[in-house]
């Protein structure tokens, strides 16, 4: 289960060469669970045949505005009505335009009028097409309508140019989908998210490190991004995506990722510390490899300093420091663990799970947590996606915020 199961989403498909992409979108969001009624303009049957889309979201597509077959339903209304969310890709030039005017001479952009759903647009087309003053104002029209505007990639396009006006990958659309259905309930805020192991160097070949990967932090700042928050999110080494509209801060080590989030933390309202950070680093690094065989059976350690303690310790001198969620990552007594770091460093929730479950540790799509706030309410969430895991974090900081 997802933020997109059961959600109705009409997807206009409109006459570009970056049409075939959208089939894939369609098979996309039905994985998700999500209901897809594609509709058609006419130039876009030109280039992928209607048929496609029905065998793909297992739904009749619809392209003609006055279609004989179930004239009685009205299709610009019922569509519009029924729909959680429009996306609207790949968006050309023409579609663009007859939405920024308000015309209604086709089935799509009669619809897009009639709707009250959120509406979410994609350009594609030719790169001088995007940069023309006329698409321009247009997309700022539709910007003020409140539409949201996924930005195209650069690259080559089909006629050989370069630049911007290629259709986005699907993981961008989606997070814009996602924000569009999410409540904008930490719209305004400015959240801190750490996330990702820190690695400690030995030497040049050698570190200290952890088995995090970074997914369940990645996911707590892609869901604080679509609630509508201003997420900064510093991380470790990761070979995740940066999820779209935060602000990504990239560090290494335990004692960079102690200097970034301190400099940042007295102006955030909320900071949520997803990290591994690294207790200890060796006590020296040598410039030059060490060699298999002089190297000593001894490795001495320094301890680094506990980021989370020293917020803590920050909060209890304020009286307006920021909300503060820690994590506790443990392998046994999980309860007492939680407790005991929520009160010892003075925080206001704290997320717990056992790392030694296969379903709920380290490189896994899943978590299995126990939240903890201040005043001891408990709650124990089962087994979901680190995506849902990261809404339901997020549901139990915006009421300790009332």
């Amino acid at each position: 289960m997802t933020a997109l199961t059961d959600k109705q989403i009409l997807l206009g498909v409109c006459g570009g060469i970056a049409a075939y992409k959208a089939c894939d979108w369609t098979r996309a969001l039905r994985r998700e669970g999500a209901a897809v009624t594609v509709v058609m303009t006419e130039a876009a049957t030109r280039f992928v045949a209607p048929l496609t889309f029905a065998a793909l979201s297992g739904r009749k597509v619809y392209s003609a505005m006055f279609a004989a077959d179930e004239a009685e339903q009205i299709p610009h209304i019922g569509l519009a009505r029924q729909a959680d969310a429009v996306l609207i890709a790949p968006a050309t030039a023409h579609t663009i335009a007859r939405l920024a005017h308000g015309l209604a001479d086709d089935l799509l952009s009669t619809l897009v009028l009639a709707t009250t759903a959120k509406v979410v647009v994609c350009p594609a087309m030719n790169s001088q097409m995007y940069r023309h003053p006329a698409t321009q104002a247009n997309l700022a029209r539709l910007r003020e309508y409140g539409y949201t505007i996924v930005e195209p990639a650069c690259g080559t396009m089909a006629c050989g140019e370069e630049g911007p006006g290629r259709l986005v990958e699907w993981e961008e659309a989606r997070q814009a989908v996602l924000t569009a259905l999410s409540r904008q309930d930490l719209a305004g805020l400015d959240v801190l998210v750490t996330a990702g192991p820190t690695r400690e160097p030995l030497d040049p070949a050698r570190l200290l490190t952890n088995r995090a990967t970074g997914r369940m932090g990645y996911a707590v700042a892609a869901a604080a991004r679509q609630r509508g928050a201003h997420v900064t999110l510093i991380s470790g080494p990761s070979e995740l995506p940066v999820p779209a509209g935060v602000e990504l801060v990239r560090v290494t080590s335990a004692m960079e990722m102690h200097r970034e989030v301190l400099s940042r933390a007295e102006r955030m309202a909320v900071i949520v510390k997803a990290a591994a950070v690294a207790d200890f680093r060796p006590k020296a690094t040598t410039p030059s490899k060490v060699k298999k065989g002089k190297a000593s059976l001894t490795l001495e350690l320094a301890a680094n300093p506990d980021i989370l303690q020293e917020l803590g310790a920050m909060k209890a001198r304020s009286a307006c420091f920021p909300l503060l969620v820690g994590f506790a990552a443990e392998s046994g007594e999980l309860r007492a663990e939680a407790q005991r770091k929520l009160t010892e460093k003075n925080l206001d929730l704290i997320v717990a799970n056992d790392i030694t479950a296969p379903d709920a540790g380290f490189a896994v799509e899943t978590n299995r947590v126990l939240l903890i706030d201040r005043n001891g309410t408990e709650t124990e969430l089962s087994l979901l996606s680190k995506e849902e895991t990261a809404h339901r974090i997020w549901d139990a900081v915006v009421t300790r915020q009332r």
